[in-house]
């Protein structure tokens, strides 16, 4: 029998049974819920074959519509993601410079990108490609949307950085110096590879928000993602919107799951290929030979 924690009392008998009363009356309630959206739904005719069979039996609903959305997210997240996970990583290190003229102009970037809508960035670039560019007009909301999604999450991602960083003990940075290191060799060669295992988390987090970012480009740039493809397979197909949202939501479910997954196996990866590339010491005797 495990020792009772000090930070968590044992329920008694009475709370016990009124624990399982609640429990019992958030599934009830929960049940009722799902019974009514369902019973909403047949009523509107949104559970019929005819709205959820082009899924099932028409590859033209992928070929035309879902699969080129979907690559285009693709292309979106992933620029995006190339290219901020390094400005990020930048930033994050110039915040903590001891040179007063890198770390203040480097906050004040950070903070200003933080703190605006992901949204008005996508409005600002689009129109600053439209007017001060010669950027032709099929690629101008991809680059609208990537250069609104590097801003933004590029400086969450100094702050996920930093925070990493300055999470690791100072006794790091202080044996790093008593060996001669200088500061780069310090941040390169001590401190990130230990912080990567930390931030690692934080990283993926903001990776599937990039990915569930673009969507806000369809919304309202008309960039050609897979939430943009929801309107014209609707309309082609017996007004499914429901089933066509359906659908849409689980791929990006799905697209993000493998994201998480990928992080976690890195992760895996990564802490096995730290522990077994560690030098084994082995005691010696005192010849000074090992023992």
């Amino acid at each position: 029998m495990s020792a009772p924690s000090v930070l968590y009392d044992v329920p008694g008998p009475k709370a016990k049974a009124r624990n399982a009363v609640y429990t019992v009356l958030f599934l009830l309630a929960l049940a009722g819920v799902g019974w009514w959206i369902i019973a909403t739904l047949v009523e509107k005719d949104q559970l019929t074959w005819q709205k959820w069979g082009p899924f099932f039996t028409e590859g033209q609903v992928w070929t035309t519509f879902i699969f080129p959305g979907l690559l285009n997210t693709l292309i979106a997240a992933g620029l995006a993601i190339a290219i901020a996970l390094p400005i990020g990583s930048l930033f994050g290190i110039l915040r903590m410079s001891d040179h007063v003229w890198i770390r203040v102009p480097a906050g004040a970037v950070v903070e200003f990108f933080r703190a605006v809508p992901v949204l008005i960035l996508m409005f600002f670039a689009n129109e600053f490609y439209s007017e001060y560019t010669d950027v032709d007009s099929d690629y101008r909301p991809l680059m609208a949307v990537v250069t609104a999604l590097v801003l933004y999450n590029g400086a969450v991602l100094a702050e996920v950085v930093r925070a990493g960083i300055q999470s690791l003990p100072a006794g790091q940075t202080e044996a790093a110096k008593a060996i001669g290191m200088r500061k780069t060799q310090t941040m390169t060669n001590v401190l990130l590879p230990q912080a990567v295992t930390a931030m690692l988390p934080a990283i993926v987090s903001q990776l599937v928000v990039i990915v569930k970012d673009t969507a806000l480009g369809g919304a309202a740039l008309g960039f050609m993602d897979l939430f943009s493809q929801i309107r014209p397979i609707a309309n082609n197909y017996f007004a499914n919107t429901i089933a066509t949202m359906t659908v849409v939501a689980v791929i990006y479910i799905l697209l993000n799951n493998l994201l998480t997954a990928a992080a976690g196996w890195l992760e895996k990866w990564s802490r096995q290929r730290k522990t077994s590339s560690g030098a084994v010491v082995k005691p010696v005797d005192d010849n000074g030979r090992n023992a």
